[in-house]
């Protein structure tokens, strides 16, 4: 597999990653659960088949697998990622995902286009937002310049790519650039996408936290332009 966008990287070699994927499918076969994976993938409107394995289980699973393991480089966490996106079951996407979390500040600009081939391949909320909010924008408050990918990132037809650059400051408070916040939103303000105008009440009901005046005027003066659910999201907690 390789991996484009900003050029291309070829899962790497990684010894770790060998340890980790050995020990993760067999922990987590072991685990599996027929009848609830049935369930758990017509939750998910069929975006991928599941092992059947609930979230507090499947997390102390993940402790095991990773006990005594070292840290990861960025090339461990690379190759990582990209071979638990190669297996089919959803849970092992959420690995990857929690994996990311944890070792995000291991990481470079450079592994931006990795995050962008998660977002994009298997695309659907469980997987993206968390990329979106703990290690996009991991990313970018750590190398300030990949502003310039968000700024295209916003502007694209993939709408999972568009939702994490509306979603990758929501954990940044007193540090948001509340220019660009606003900027996209009015960006995306017109797209028909329940996905798309729930992530901008979302974002905007995010920063309200910080500074609810700030949202209050800036809906103020450009609610007639958004959908009446972003409105709702956005003024959820602050009122008009």
């Amino acid at each position: 597999m390789s991996v484009t966008g900003g050029g291309t990287t070829e899962v790497p070699r990684s010894g770790l990653a060998d340890t980790v994927l050995e020990r993760l499918t067999a922990t987590y076969g072991a685990a599996a659960d027929p009848q609830r994976a049935v369930a758990a993938r017509a939750y998910m409107k069929d975006i991928a088949p599941f092992l059947g394995i609930p979230t507090p289980e499947r997390r102390a699973l993940s402790r095991a697998v990773l006990k005594g393991t070292p840290r990861p480089d960025e090339a461990d966490c690379t190759a990582i990622a990209l071979r638990c996106w190669e297996l089919p079951e959803r849970e092992y996407h959420y690995f990857a995902v929690d994996y990311l979390r944890r070792h995000v500040g291991r990481c470079s600009s450079g592994f931006l286009p990795v995050t962008r081939h998660l977002i994009t391949a298997v695309s659907w909320w469980d997987t993206v937002d968390a990329l979106a909010a703990h290690v996009v924008g991991g990313l970018v408050a750590a190398g300030p310049k990949l502003t310039a990918d968000m700024d295209a990132w916003i502007a694209d037809d993939d709408l999972w790519v568009a939702r994490t650059a509306l979603l990758h400051q929501l954990r940044y408070k007193d540090h948001t650039d509340t220019r660009r916040l606003f900027a996209y939103c009015l960006r995306q303000s017109g797209h028909t996408d329940f996905f798309i105008r729930k992530a901008i009440g979302w974002c905007l009901r995010e920063y309200a936290k910080t500074d609810p005046e700030a949202v209050r005027d800036f809906l103020a003066r450009e609610q007639g332009r958004f959908a009446p659910l972003s409105v709702r999201e956005a003024l959820k907690n602050i009122g008009a």
